[in-house]
């Protein structure tokens, strides 16, 4: 895909080394849906998905986000807000001729997803967040559960530039290695390679970075949505997506997968599928 990535306001340049996975031919345009994934993986992670709704009739765009490939990869904490990102979705969609989209997206992929269906939601027919809540349910979750603030104690470590890209890559990259120990050593090694390049890893933890330096609320989301999360993740306790309901001002359901933990597009495909299915 000849991904899009903005340098300022008004400003684009293409980037061939946008990656996608693409799945399916158009068959309306109701079919489309645009997916995002997480830290610390890449479009791949959406792969066994985009099949089973393409064989449903859907098409699938997952692009490698900012920061995931070597030509879309600015310096700096200041590129990778979360306005900067959702208008990235809203670019790759002009740059495709894209009017309106499912919008899907998984763990940064999802607080990336909320913020564009709740600033361009004319541009979006629904939103499938997985594993994340609303960022304003997240925030109250961590300000109120001392559960939640224990799981997102490695915050404090992502925000150590150079600390955190120590920690992360030492002794063959084991601390992400045990990370993603449940989605296998080869998935897990894909990504991690990537994440090796100069500068990726830096790019990818500055999306965490951002959010520290930049706390802006997020409006209530008034397209049609569906939460996805599953009893077993460790990062992501149940009150955040309890308290979710509150920002969501228009047909709202939260799914719960059973112990399932934290990569749920890799780890329960099928039911994740059959979640995005159910708001064609």
């Amino acid at each position: 895909m000849d991904g899009i990535q903005r340098n300022g306001p008004g400003r684009r340049r293409r980037h061939p080394e946008l990656q996608r996975v693409g799945h399916g031919r158009r068959r309306s345009r109701n079919s489309d849906r645009f997916a995002l994934h997480g830290f610390p993986q890449g479009a791949q992670s959406y792969r066994e998905v985009a099949r089973i709704l393409a064989a449903r009739g859907a098409r699938v765009i997952v692009p490698d986000q900012r920061g995931y490939s070597a030509g879309a990869r600015p310096i700096g904490v200041e590129h990778y807000t979360q306005a900067t990102l959702a208008a990235d979705v809203v670019a790759i969609m002009d740059a495709m001729g894209l009017d309106k989209v499912h919008l899907v997206g998984h763990d940064w992929g999802s607080n990336i997803a909320w913020v564009a269906a709740a600033s361009y939601p004319e541009r979006f027919s629904a939103l499938t967040a997985v594993s994340i809540p609303h960022p304003s349910a997240f925030g109250e979750a961590y300000k109120i559960d001392s559960d939640q603030k224990k799981r997102s104690e490695y915050f404090k470590l992502f925000w150590q530039e150079g600390k955190a890209e120590q920690v992360l890559l030492e002794d063959d990259a084991k601390w992400l290695r045990d990370v993603l120990a449940d989605i296998g050593p080869e998935r897990a090694g894909h990504y991690i390679e990537r994440l090796q390049q100069p500068g990726a890893l830096t790019a990818a933890l500055n999306y965490y970075r951002a959010m520290s330096s930049a706390n802006v609320a997020t409006p209530s989301v008034i397209v049609p949505t569906t939460l996805v999360w599953s009893d077993n993740d460790t990062a992501v306790g149940p009150v955040g997506p309890q308290l979710c309901a509150k920002y969501v001002d228009a047909d709202y359901k939260l799914i719960t997968l059973n112990g399932i933990s934290h990569w749920i597009p890799e780890l329960a495909p099928q039911d994740l599928a059959d979640a995005i299915a159910e708001r064609f």
